[in-house]
């Protein structure tokens, strides 16, 4: 039922949810703040509510990176920050754009777009890894002496596991024991692609304390840590507590 305004008075219903509202209730704000409406084109999920402020976190990192790698000569190593803050970008994309789908038919839209931005952010993570570990052996470089290694590390293994469980459940849900099963494990999934997020935003953040920032860009740690507050802030309130099993 509409209002005078046109506006729906309550928030659109999802089938899948048995007519319940919550998937349509986020962390802060009221049920339909961060849900796609109907027939609104999917990229403006992108900035829906919070969501403008995650973008424009992930572009100031990724400028502020690539500026500082581009004011210096660039070398082999220069793949690695280069392509590692725009794997952030694409990845916070995927995140952005399924968050606010509700109903069957833009979870499906939305789960296509969440899966092949997320094999596009593994392939530019893979590049920078490949960038960092070629550069290593050429010049003899020590792996593992800084924290920001062992984080990346850990975050890579944590990518992997991620993408591996999320491309299966939703391209081979037999390995599950069918559609049914996979979808219970979709709440443990999300859960840990935003504590994943943490941890990718721990990494770039623990980045400015290795000798390639301090010598060559100059990245600032204050810089960094409020750039990755405001990621935080423009995703989180976005999370739907009943996509989480709440």
């Amino acid at each position: 039922m509409a209002s005078a305004t046109g506006i729906p008075q309550h928030p659109p219903i999802d089938p899948d949810t048995d007519g319940q509202v919550g998937d349509t209730e986020p962390l802060l704000g009221r049920p339909g703040d961060a849900s796609q409406r109907d027939n609104a084109p999917i990229i403006k999920n992108l900035v829906l509510g919070t969501g403008v402020l995650a973008e424009g976190a992930a572009l100031l990192l990724v400028a502020s990176v690539w500026a500082s790698v581009f004011l210096n000569p660039v070398i082999l190593f220069s793949i690695h920050p280069l392509a590692q803050s725009l794997g952030v970008l694409v990845l916070l994309q995927s995140i952005l754009v399924l968050q606010p789908t509700h109903t069957a038919a833009q979870k499906q839209v939305g789960q296509k777009i969440h899966a092949a931005l997320n094999l596009l952010a593994f392939v530019t993570f893979l590049v920078g890894v490949v960038g960092i570990e070629v550069n290593k052996f050429r010049s003899n470089g020590p792996h593992f002496h800084s924290v920001h290694g062992y984080l990346g590390v850990i975050t890579s293994i944590w990518i992997l596991l991620q993408y591996l469980v999320g491309f299966t459940m939703f391209g081979v849900p037999a390995l599950y024991g069918g559609e049914a099963n996979a979808k219970k494990i979709w709440k443990y999934h999300r859960s840990s692609g935003y504590v994943l997020l943490l941890l990718m935003l721990a990494t770039v953040i623990s980045a400015v304390e290795t000798d390639y920032n301090k010598n060559v860009l100059g990245l600032k740690l204050w810089a960094m840590i409020l750039i990755s507050v405001i990621m935080v802030v423009g995703v989180y309130p976005r999370i739907k507590k009943q996509k989480l099993g709440f």
